[in-house]
């Protein structure tokens, strides 16, 4: 999910590459290697991407080789990650390096004895480059084992200027506000909301921003830890705070049960496709993306965002996730593995995608000027400025098989409640029963 880079970042990312000096807001940066010192090795790395975003990896790849001599190749895992990577070590095929997208299952493997410490190299840059929530998110019991090399802001509604425009409406600084504007684009022809209900994990967002907002920070991070249980009163008013939204036919495109056949790419094409069916789509900054790439939406102009709002008198959420890369022990070579992490670690690297579209990086080096709209530039910029204070994707920091797999889990359990949202009580037992398991494992 992506953006087109200016000619002069191309120039200069080009040229930084070529030298291997400086990355474009010209600080001294290090691929990790030597000119080409790992010629004739070969990683392999594996990852959820696939589509535009494993091809934009790609280029990050291609230029670690250009860099180096070592050559890569790309797996993609698919949403369950844990198995796969699971079973591919046990076959004795392990790649090197795994991009990894949920805190919870870093955790896991680490726990597993799977994963080796980054160097220290690459632990110095990330003292140097980010903010220390990132180390945080990437450590376990004190030692670094990831590096977040690609982030999420998932505190992002995306909609249709023209759809807002005619309906006469402005972006919403408040939740409720936010149902009344949808209610007025309903009337004026289109639903409100596409939801991708589909794909589980959307729901989970959409609650997660729901009740940071609502509970607040405290108990967000002790829901997350599993301090308090999942039937806590907060949950169950986030619950039915998100029902009267998932039960009003006005604001969901096609109602709930067009929703949970809609996927990911498919909500956005109902607001930015050639045939639009709703003003907002809910999610990430990756929208963008697939608004341009998929569907030539230029943003800024036909495609815009507002920042999720607040809810019920709380604080507007900031809801951030990522992809941290990490070492297999049982990968083949792990001199050119992780050589590759710690050229992650480096403003040129990031700025190689960041180019290319459809990433936000949490490395504060990174020159704002590598993105190529303002609209990423700003969403950037706000999830750097947010710094420790942004809250991890709670599904993403727990167990796998409670947060993190399809048909089980979260994921299963808010889909069953986006079908039926009339039971906010039960859907709360529910969802406890299911962590208190996954937890305990």
């Amino acid at each position: 999910m992506m953006r087109r880079r200016t000619t002069l970042l191309a120039s200069c990312t080009a040229a930084a590459l070529a030298l291997g000096a400086t990355a474009c807001g010209g600080s001294p940066v290090s691929a990790g290697g030597d000119g080409k010192a790992l010629d004739g090795q070969t990683i392999t790395v594996a990852g959820v991407w696939s589509g535009s975003e494993q091809k934009n990896f790609q280029k990050v790849l291609d230029a670690f080789t250009e860099k180096t001599g070592a050559k890569t190749q790309f797996v993609s895992t698919g949403d369950n990650v844990s198995t796969v990577i699971g079973s591919k070590i046990e076959g004795g095929k392990a790649p090197e390096v795994v991009m990894v997208p949920q805190v919870g299952v870093l955790q896991q493997f680490a726990k597993q004895g799977w994963l080796k410490p980054l160097s220290k190299t690459a632990g110095a840059a990330v003292d140097a480059n980010y903010a220390s929530v990132w180390k945080d998110y990437g450590s376990v019991d004190g030692t670094l084992y990831g590096l977040y090399f690609k982030a999420a802001h998932k505190s992002t509604v995306w909609y249709s200027p023209d759809a807002l425009d005619q309906a006469g409406v402005k972006p919403p600084a408040t939740y409720d506000a936010m149902l009344k504007a949808g209610h007025t684009v309903s009337e004026s022809g289109l639903a409100a909301f596409s939801v991708a209900g589909q794909d589980g994990w959307t729901l989970t967002d959409w609650f997660e921003n729901v009740y940071l907002s609502q509970a607040g920070p405290e108990k967000y991070d002790a829901l997350a830890a599993h301090r308090i249980k999942w039937t806590d009163p907060t949950v169950v008013e986030a619950l039915t705070t998100l029902g009267k939204l998932f039960e009003d036919k006005q604001l969901v495109a096609g109602g709930r049960k067009e929703a949970l056949s809609t996927d990911f790419p498919g909500s956005v094409e109902k607001v930015f496709g050639p045939k639009p069916e709703a003003g907002m789509v809910y999610e990430g900054d990756f929208v963008a993306g697939v608004a341009k790439d998929q569907f030539g939406r230029k943003i800024g102009e036909d495609a815009n965002f507002f920042p999720f709002p607040a809810v019920t008198g709380g604080k507007a959420p900031v809801v951030s996730g990522g992809d941290a890369a990490v070492v297999l022990k049982d990968g083949k070579n792990q001199k050119a593995a992780m050589r590759f992490l710690e050229y992650l670690t480096t403003p040129e690297a990031s700025a190689v995608w960041a180019g290319a579209g459809g990433f936000l990086s949490p490395n504060k080096k990174l020159d704002l000027a590598s993105y190529g709209d303002d609209v990423t530039r700003e969403t950037a910029k706000s999830l750097v400025a947010a710094g420790d204070s942004v809250r991890f994707d709670m599904s993403d920091q727990a167990p796998a098989a409670f947060g993190g797999t399809k048909g089980a889990g979260e994921w299963k359990i808010l889909q069953d409640f986006l079908r039926d949202p009339s039971d906010p009580k039960g859907t709360a037992a529910r969802l406890e029963s299911a962590a208190a398991k996954a937890y305990k494992g």
